[in-house]
């Protein structure tokens, strides 16, 4: 009893602050500049690309600069990866089931990698969701011109985390960031987590194809959810959270996008897609803010994030875009949690890091 009590705790216990102001700054620095751009040369729609491409910056947030560039790199491996399949996708117009088996298939080669490289935040999950939105809106630029603002954020992205080394040069000869030898009980625990992501994936996705869901993709990442816990209880905890922060976060998006007498909208209909491109920025800022104190609180905000740069890149009912939302998020999450508890692994956890700490802000 006294274990369920602790357990219940969590689900609302905030972590203490750990300079996150300054990881916020530069996350929200790394999407604003290109999604500014954007919105200036009156491209908003290909807004979407820019933020899955300034995501690198939510890596490596408390490492050195050296480290922290090397970990951003494999991070826009996984992004960038993510959004050239999804425009793969979207250009050959493969959608429904092809969209669930390839990102089924990737997600399980993407938590190996995941894993060998010590991903932080955990596991693939950014770069599932990069390819499941991308596939999933169409394409109103060249193919070639998505990835390059993909890839044109992420770059820049790495060089706002990697500005502060400019004050303090301080530079560790033959620093390097733990590789995880896939051989023996490690080869194993990495095989089978990435099992579960292919089947809460898979399962997931074929689930909101066969209801009729146009976003069938949000169910899929949403099943890859409670995966990145550490061990069993917080995994299902981030299944709650997701469920519980996106609910709250459909609430905000509501606000903001429905036009009735209660909502904003009304507002700033003139200038809505203004509005909209700058909220992205501010809603990512508060987004990093809570990333790694609760998880929940984060999604409160990423949720809009997610719902607007999808409006703006391929606008549709507001009433729909939440609804399905607000569906797809809790069947994903609850198949995740129960892939979770169903596919154990009695492996230990690998540390995540060892290297020496130095202030890298």
């Amino acid at each position: 009893m006294e274990s369920v009590v602790r357990q219940v705790r969590a689900l609302h216990r905030l972590e203490p602050a750990d300079n996150d102001h300054l990881a916020a700054l530069r996350v929200a620095l790394g999407v604003a500049i290109p999604s500014l751009l954007l919105l200036a040369l009156g491209r908003a729609d290909l807004i979407i690309y820019a933020v899955f491409g300034a995501l690198t910056g939510m890596y490596g947030r408390s490492e050195p600069h050296q480290l922290r560039l090397r970990h951003q790199s494999q991070a826009a491996l996984v992004l960038l990866g993510g959004v050239a399949v999804g425009v793969f996708l979207s250009v050959n117009h493969l959608h429904s089931w092809w969209l669930v088996a390839v990102e089924a298939a990737l997600a399980g080669a993407a938590s190996v990698f995941s894993d060998r490289v010590k991903l932080k935040p955990n596991g693939p999950f950014f770069g599932i969701l990069a390819l499941g939105a991308c596939a999933s809106v169409p394409m109103g630029t060249p193919w070639y011109v998505a990835l390059l603002i993909a890839a044109g954020a992420a770059a820049f992205s790495m060089a706002v985390g990697f500005g502060g080394w400019v004050r303090g040069r301080a530079w560790q000869p033959g620093a390097g960031r733990d590789v995880l030898a896939l051989r023996g009980v490690a080869a194993r625990a990495a095989a089978v987590h990435a099992a579960r992501y292919a089947l809460a994936v898979g399962l997931a996705g074929s689930i909101g194809v066969i209801s009729g869901s146009g976003h069938p993709h949000w169910a899929m990442a949403a099943a890859a959810v409670p995966l990145a816990g550490a061990d069993l209880p917080s995994r299902v905890r981030r299944g709650i959270h997701r469920i519980v922060g996106t609910f709250l976060g459909l609430a905000v998006t509501a606000v903001v996008i429905v036009q009735a007498p209660w909502s904003l909208a009304p507002l700033f209909a003139t200038h809505q897609v203004a509005v909209l491109a700058i909220l992205v920025i501010v809603f990512q800022f508060t987004t990093e803010l809570f990333m790694a104190r609760h998880y929940g609180l984060a999604m409160v905000s990423f949720t809009p994030v997610v719902l607007l740069i999808t409006q703006l890149a391929a606008p549709i009912d507001p009433g729909v875009l939440i609804l399905e939302r607000g569906v797809e998020t809790f069947v994903g999450a609850i198949v995740g949690i129960l892939v979770v508890v169903t596919v154990r692994s009695r492996s230990r956890p690998v540390p995540l890091f060892r290297f020496p700490r130095r202030p890298g802000h």
